[in-house]
């Protein structure tokens, strides 16, 4: 597994610079690597890696969730309350149903079938879409109508409500009990106990901070610690009490900054430096997921139920920025930003087949189809549009 890692660290490293240099998002090439070398290309990957694939994928994940806690602005937060909320289920909400509803035509599914791959799909990418909010952050890009954190802010949520939705459909697939209202109902629930429990281990940190002196590189180890354990907390009482661990390893971040905002920035660019390891991790590991016979199998209906899924979230992007001051081409930005997939339908792609659903095969290509279309394309297109963005000068 040693030799795995330190070939994947390398040929990433190779690949993301490449990319750049091609005036490209790095990840492109690290999900290449990632296909190149995974069990569907030359099968370079040691098997002990892939094994523990998906626990890298989730520390890397924390580590992006944490460096957006620690870079978000309380006032800024406030201003974007109400298109954050909306974006956090209305486009999620209209490709899920625009899916489902497609599909039951195009692949003869029923509606919970349907229901069940149009919600893998629904799910954003923090991993393609935190990152870039970041640099537009850093770039100070957009950030006079606080784009970046509007869309941080809604893309935390929208997972919470696509898995949510997925979860119930599921169940109903599996002959459950369980009322879909009920369950919608449960998304506020999960919102306010992560927010809740993630800020008490925030305060705890920045008490700890006060009255110890510690090394800022031990902060980040302890609360790199605390966070994944926060997301196994989520595992361990999901079946009882609603809970999302996403936001609550955010808001870790968030009230270390609200509490010791110098503390938080110093912390930042250590998570900044972690960051290049664990992005090529992520995105090579996920790449290596990524099965192209399977994706091929898709084929061009499969394309098409993307597309009109996506130009579906796309009107649900603009009717959730109704009333704002964004202008046309800001609104594209956030449309397009709010396009790509790949660490959701990468973790819950292969759930529906292990649970017996007819058609299991048909939503994992369909799963692996929209990473491969919509995490490269993504990235392309909030790079390239970010430019028509105005940047804050002080």
């Amino acid at each position: 597994m040693a030799t795995s890692l330190g070939i994947i660290t390398i040929l990433g490293l190779a690949a993301n610079w490449i990319m750049e240099k091609l005036r490209l998002p790095g990840l492109l090439g690290m999900l290449l690597v990632g296909i190149m070398m995974g069990p569907s290309g030359l099968d370079l990957m040691s098997p002990e890696l892939m094994r523990v694939s998906a626990d890298f994928r989730e520390i890397a994940l924390i580590i992006i969730l944490l460096r957006a806690g620690l870079g978000l602005d309380w006032d800024v937060l406030k201003k974007v309350g109400r298109p954050a909320l909306g974006l956090s289920f209305i486009p999620g909400v209209l490709e899920g149903a625009t899916v489902m509803l497609v599909s039951t035509v195009l692949f003869d599914f029923s509606l919970i079938q349907g229901g069940i791959m149009g919600f893998i799909i629904a799910a954003v990418s923090p991993a393609v879409v935190v990152p870039a909010m970041l640099q537009m952050k850093d770039e100070r890009r957009g950030e006079d109508k606080n784009i970046p954190t509007l869309i941080l802010a809604g893309a935390s949520l929208d997972d919470i409500v696509a898995i949510t939705i997925f979860t119930s459909f599921l169940g109903l697939y599996g002959g459950k009990d369980i009322n879909l209202g009920f369950q919608m109902m449960t998304i506020p629930i999960s919102i306010l106990t992560g927010i809740g429990v993630g800020f008490v281990v925030g305060l705890v940190f920045v008490r700890i901070f006060e009255t110890h002196h510690i090394r800022d590189t031990k902060k980040v180890l302890m609360i790199l610690g605390a966070a994944i354990v926060l997301m196994g907390f989520e595992d361990l009482i999901k079946e009882t009490v609603p809970f999302s661990g996403f936001l609550g390893v955010m808001t870790i971040g968030f009230a270390i900054l609200l509490k010791r905002g110098i503390v938080a920035k110093r912390l930042s660019v250590k998570f900044n430096k972690i960051w290049i390891l664990a992005e090529i991790l992520l995105f090579v590991l996920v790449g290596a997921q990524v099965d192209l016979g399977v994706t091929l199998n898709a084929g061009g209906v499969g394309i098409i139920i993307i597309a009109a899924g996506l130009l579906l979230r796309s009107l649900g992007v603009y009717i959730a920025l109704l009333g704002t001051d964004l202008n046309s081409k800001e609104k594209l930005f956030c449309a397009v930003a709010y396009t790509p997939k790949a660490t959701v339908q990468a973790a819950i792609g292969a759930v529906p087949l292990a649970y017996g659903v007819q058609g299991g095969d048909v939503i994992l290509s369909m799963a692996v189809l929209s990473i491969v279309l919509t995490a490269p394309l993504g990235a392309v297109g909030i790079r390239y549009m970010k430019r028509y963005l105005s940047t804050l000068t002080d």
